[in-house]
């Protein structure tokens, strides 16, 4: 881990070490996941120059879920160590000053010392957004998949709903990742629904495997397309077998639309709802 600042002073009298949470929104496209690469550009180093450029300090940040490659995320939680004396209202604006247009810091808030992004959260959520339409859009093809044939979203819904509770999701990640850990997994909701030509599929859980979301929104796409039964659906999700379901839809589709913790983390009155077309919600955190 990288020591926290070259020029910091750590005299309480002088300063004081504070924690701080982040709420970040970006656009993936551009980036290599969250989390920090040798030979790629990552959301985690982005987001730790521009912490850099604005207090002088070299340090690391901790994200609430490492986003895979071309994943965005409208409420992912990142934390950090800093002696920077900023108000943290003041600190949102200036970081945003210094942070590329495709990630935005939405709020900052000041947590207790022991905060973790990932080990406090009790659930995630995430979005798989499809463009039910014969014509794609150039205005949101970055953000959704295209289906052109009609989907059966009514039978999708009910595909969705047999996967929520307590089950061992194998079949829905990577055979020799479902292979190596503990697969077992609480869907709190996982959902379908239809807005004119846009098709959410939403899950919350207390935690994700590799390429679960995508795997499943592919599975569940399978059945509305009439390509696969549902007996058959609930008989695959059920069997325990390690990818199982092999199709995996492509990255741009899928959003970290929000990390849950026992408390809220931030002030509604400081959170800057920002909104991509007709893709995202408003974030409620």
């Amino acid at each position: 881990m990288i020591s926290y600042i070259e020029s910091c002073t750590y005299s309480p009298e002088i300063q004081q070490l504070r924690r701080l949470a982040m709420m970040v929104e970006y656009d993936g496209a551009r980036y290599h996941g969250f989390q920090a690469q040798s030979n790629a550009i990552s959301i985690q180093e982005t987001l730790e120059e521009a912490i850099f450029n604005l207090t002088g300090e070299r340090l690391r940040v901790k994200g609430a879920g490492r986003t895979d490659s071309g994943v965005h995320a409208q409420g992912q939680v990142v934390s950090f160590d800093t002696c920077s004396m900023y108000d943290p209202s003041i600190f949102a604006q200036a970081l945003n000053h210094y942070l590329p247009g495709d990630i935005s810091v939405k709020s900052v808030e000041r947590v207790a010392q022991n905060f973790d992004p990932r080990r406090w959260a009790i659930s995630r959520e995430y979005r798989y957004t499809i463009l039910n339409s014969e014509v794609n859009s150039p205005l949101l093809r970055g953000f959704v998949y295209n289906v052109r044939r009609p989907l059966d979203t009514m039978i999708m819904l009910d595909a969705a709903r047999l996967l929520e509770g307590e089950m061992n999701f194998a079949p829905f990640t990577r055979a020799l990742y479902g292979e190596s850990m503990n697969t077992s997994r609480i869907v709190f909701t996982c959902s379908v629904n239809r807005t004119g030509n846009m098709v959410f599929i939403d899950m919350e859980a207390n935690g994700f495997l590799q390429q679960q979301v995508r795997r499943t929104a592919a599975a569940l796409l399978e059945v509305g397309l009439g390509h696969l039964e549902l007996n058959e659906f609930r008989t695959l999700s059920e069997s325990g077998k390690p990818g199982v379901f092999s199709n995996v839809l492509p990255a741009k589709g899928l959003s970290l639309m929000r990390v849950n913790y026992p408390m809220p983390l931030f002030s509604s009155k400081r959170t800057l709802n920002v909104r991509v077309g007709e893709v995202f919600e408003e974030s409620h955190i």
